[in-house]
């Protein structure tokens, strides 16, 4: 599937064809706890993805469950169709 490289527009993709968005944490120093917003991309766009019937994890925690640690808080994103997000905790948790 492409992306375009913004959320909101790669979000909406996911709406009219499905699939998964993922934008994990890296392996690079102070990359591992991702690169994308808590309260301002993340959580909003779990929100919609969720109503909509879908799921959204950081790694193995649900996004709409977390509490922030501070304001400007990043976290690793993997959201989507409920099929695809499944098959890729499946892979976190072995």
């Amino acid at each position: 599937m492409r992306w375009m490289g913004a959320m909101v527009s790669d979000v909406h993709r996911l709406f009219i064809r499905g699939g998964i968005f993922i934008y994990p944490g890296l392996a690079k120093p102070g990359g591992e706890s991702g690169k994308l917003r808590f309260l301002y991309e993340a959580n909003p766009m779990a929100m919609l993805v969720e109503v909509a019937g879908g799921k959204a994890f950081m790694r193995t925690t649900r996004i709409l469950e977390h509490k922030p640690d501070n304001i400007h808080q990043r976290v690793p994103v993997v959201l989507g169709s409920s099929e695809e997000v499944d098959e890729l905790l499946a892979q976190y948790r072995r």
